[in-house]
């Protein structure tokens, strides 16, 4: 756990339980989170750290490592503190909290950037936040930055929870699969294809899935173009990898992207730095599978003719 101040409330657990619960002192709240961020990552998003910091600017220094987080769908857990839920004293330190409304205080800047935001005013609130939040954590479509404001007053306050609450359980992560004609039709798409290309993203890489997309480019002979969380999708030497797409990719890669009549994304979102938002012109036919849920931002707007198939990207 990344934490600062607290001392009160999670500072005291985190004493008690130091033994089996490690603690890391951090120097900057928002370098936290991206290093929470980065765990995140090199488990392949199968492990998370939880970031606790005090009240006001403490806590609004992780809004944007939060954003970050949820933007890439990478799993963070937030502790922030809050204003005390009792109301007995003012808006402590540097009174950020909203002046017109007791019931609003800095944290709630977190909801924009947050897939799962709550606020603890009873301890008993914990039990069901807690659940839910590892709901999101584990879930390749919804996960990002969880962000649960505790209460200064509320973190040093005893309850007697019950200790299913804290009985080891396994998260399983399903593998979303396409029923058998929607994968017919595409592998049609795909054979009657000239200029066929395939843009690789993140979810190739969480799901695990280098090798898979490695035999189909192989077999198949067409190129692989990667996008910025998709560059370890594809081996970079390999004679069928085209490099990066997009607005931050090489113009030869992009070219090759631009002739192809079929455009196969495999757990990509077509989001803008991927290039498929501006910068490749809609193909005249395209297939696009996509771990992740879909983006209803861009179904059937920006892309009217292609096939967008929710599924894991293995």
């Amino acid at each position: 756990m990344f934490g600062h101040g607290n001392v009160a409330g999670l500072g005291q657990a985190l004493l008690q339980y130091q033994d089996v619960f490690p603690y890391y002192q951090g120097r900057n709240e928002q370098g936290m989170v991206h290093i929470a961020t980065g765990y995140a990552k090199a488990k392949n998003r199968l492990g998370a750290l939880a970031v606790s910091t005090s009240i006001g600017p403490g806590a609004t220094n992780m809004v944007t490592g939060a954003g970050t987080a949820t933007v890439n769908h990478i799993p963070v857990l937030l502790f922030p503190s809050d204003a005390f839920a009792t109301r007995s004293t003012g808006a402590v330190l540097q009174q950020q909290e909203h002046p017109y409304a007791m019931d609003v205080t800095a944290n709630d800047s977190f909801r924009a950037v947050s897939r799962y935001f709550d606020r603890i005013s009873r301890p008993e609130q914990l039990a069901s936040a807690l659940l839910e939040g590892m709901r999101v954590l584990t879930s390749p479509a919804d996960t990002g930055a969880v962000t649960i404001a505790l209460p200064q007053d509320v973190q040093a306050e005893a309850f007697d929870f019950p200790e299913a609450l804290f009985s080891e359980r396994v998260w399983h992560v399903a593998r979303n699969r396409p029923d058998t004609a929607a994968i017919q039709r595409a592998a049609e798409l795909i054979k009657g294809a000239k200029k066929a290309v395939v843009i690789a993203g993140g979810g190739v890489v969480y799901s695990e899935a280098t090798e898979e997309l490695v035999r189909f480019a192989e077999s198949t002979g067409i190129g692989v173009g990667v996008t910025q969380a998709g560059k370890a999708g594809m081996p970079w030497d390999h004679r069928l990898a085209l490099g990066a797409l997009g607005s931050s990719g090489s113009a030869y890669a992009n070219a090759i992207a631009n002739d192809a009549d079929v455009v196969i994304g495999i757990g990509t979102r077509y989001t803008d730095f991927d290039g498929l938002e501006h910068h490749v012109p809609e193909p005249r036919r395209g297939v696009r599978e996509h771990q992740r849920r879909r983006d209803r931002r861009v179904q059937g707007v920006r892309h009217p003719p292609g096939r967008r198939r929710p599924r894991d990207a293995r």
